[in-house]
């Protein structure tokens, strides 16, 4: 992965609003991802999809849900970038998470 790929992936505030919560999570479900971010399914799943594509997600199926976490191949600048801007930006993204972590213990 090169730095200009990674950065154009992350120029869009649903799909870094995503990562934020996925690398906060661990891992999170399209389902608990639409409740957190207030969008619809199509739209979240096409986020998520495209960070995929940039080799940032990985994902994995489960039943008739996806689930979502970081890539285990994500070079570690990247890696360090995602969880140093979600250390240092928590209040951009805290409703979400908040409302992320109830639907993670709510179940889909």
């Amino acid at each position: 992965m090169n730095p200009v790929k990674f950065y154009k992936c992350l120029a869009d505030e649903t799909r870094l609003k995503s990562l934020l919560l996925i690398s906060e999570a661990g891992e999170a479900c399209v389902c608990n991802l639409m409740d957190a971010l207030q969008l619809d399914q199509p739209k979240t799943s096409r986020h998520l999809a495209e960070l995929r594509k940039c080799e940032i997600l990985q994902s994995e199926r489960r039943g008739k849900w996806i689930y979502y976490k970081l890539h285990p191949d994500l070079p570690e600048w990247a890696r360090e970038v995602i969880l140093g801007t979600a250390r240092s930006n928590a209040d951009y993204f805290a409703k979400a998470l908040q409302v992320l972590n109830t639907s993670i213990n709510n179940g889909c």
